[in-house]
């Protein structure tokens, strides 16, 4: 692929959404989780939406790592970085996620050392230039940006660094999809699945979808075709009584995925009995720890922080958001009290999360919009 124009024209763009309406049977209402936060984001960047019959929604899926991490792991980190000695390193997006005590930036401005780094690597040269500090990465993210840490954790073991670890938080999404899939107030009749994790763990591992719950699966890019085409997909194999894992995202996803990627992560983490993340709660062997071999390199075990569960504010309705029991301009505070700007939940801190791209992507449109269009479909 040279150009990305290619996937965005308006003409191919109308002729899919005519196909897509087609396929639509006549009283039939469809339901779709786009999984990944960058679906999400291009959704409503390119108003895909008005490119869908009345008869297709979209269901926004817990893809966001950033707005799935609970306020606890967020003081754990906070906890962390007010140790003596300590530089806390992290990601921007991680930045302004509220704890109970505030944000990584609001610790800044108390005097705790918390910079942003754009990949682990940085780090790593922070801990180079700081032979007397301990430096500890905020790890973060689902399996897309796993395999970046593992070969860090690696790098460091290699040279000898005894002054870098990690704060593991790397979570996987196929427990996450289960959890979903569990849930009895689930009422999604496919899925958008996500192209970025895909291109490491590959598409078998979403087999247990169609499989044991009986729904169908496109694995997607992120540009508008990409998406309607998917949906397109979608549609189809629901036409035709089928129900099984395909790959939209050719071009970048392979069946098997990248198996140097997936080694490295065995090799450096392995997954954790549970992890909790905000919105679905507790899932088993749902997030990647540090092995036994390279526990030195483990802020958990360094630092032994409190591990303490913290309640989301009452306000913010970020859970229902995650798993789509709402859209976020229905939450109480949305627009109002938590803004890109001040956030109360983790959805609108991310640029992936869902309460960021309504609030940046036309707000006033879908809450004038949505009540129509659900009661066109009543």
């Amino acid at each position: 692929m040279r150009f990305v124009d290619e996937y965005r024209d308006a003409g191919t763009a109308r002729a899919l959404s005519a196909r897509i309406a087609e396929l639509c049977e006549p009283g039939r209402a469809y339901a779709f989780m786009e999984v990944c936060g960058g679906h999400t984001h291009t959704i409503y960047k390119h108003g895909l939406e008005d490119h869908l019959p009345p008869a297709v929604s979209l269901v926004h899926g817990p893809g966001c790592p950033v707005c799935v991490i609970p306020m606890g792991r967020v003081d754990d980190a906070m906890h962390i970085a007010r140790q003596d000695g300590v530089i806390m390193t992290s990601f921007g997006d991680m930045m302004r996620v509220p704890g109970s005590h505030g944000s990584f930036f609001d610790a800044n401005a108390e005097g705790t050392d918390i910079r942003m780094v754009y990949s682990p690597l940085d780090s790593l040269k922070i801990a180079r230039a700081n032979p007397d500090r301990r430096v500890v990465f905020m790890a973060i993210g689902f399996e897309t940006t796993t395999p970046s840490t593992a070969l860090t954790v690696r790098r460091a073991a290699a040279e000898g660094l005894t002054n870098f670890s990690i704060f593991c938080n790397h979570i996987t999404i196929v427990p996450a999809l289960r959890a979903i899939l569990d849930s009895p107030d689930v009422r999604i009749d496919g899925f958008v699945g996500p192209g970025h994790v895909s291109t490491v763990i590959g598409c078998r591992p979403y087999d247990f979808i169609p499989r044991d719950y009986g729904r169908p699966l496109v694995v997607s890019g992120f540009e508008p075709l990409d998406i309607l085409q998917s949906i397109h997909k979608l549609l189809r194999q629901l036409r035709d009584r089928r129900c099984e894992v395909e790959n939209q995202y050719t071009r970048v996803v392979a069946a098997e995925g990248n198996p140097v990627a997936l080694a490295v992560i065995d090799e450096v983490l392995e997954p954790r009995p549970d992890f909790e993340w905000r919105g679905l709660g507790r899932i088993p062997w749902s997030a990647m720890r540090v092995r036994e071999r390279y526990a030195a390199f483990d802020a958990e075990r360094i630092f032994a922080p409190p591990g303490a569960r913290v309640e989301d504010p009452k306000a913010c309705q970020c859970g229902e958001v995650l798993t789509g029991v709402i859209k976020p301009w229905e939450c109480k505070v949305f627009g109002t009290g938590c803004t890109p700007e001040t956030p109360i939940g983790a959805c609108m801190v991310s640029p992936e999360g869902a309460c960021a791209a309504y609030y940046n992507f036309g707000r006033a449109r879908h809450r004038a919009t949505e009540p129509a269009k659900e009661m066109s479909r009543a």
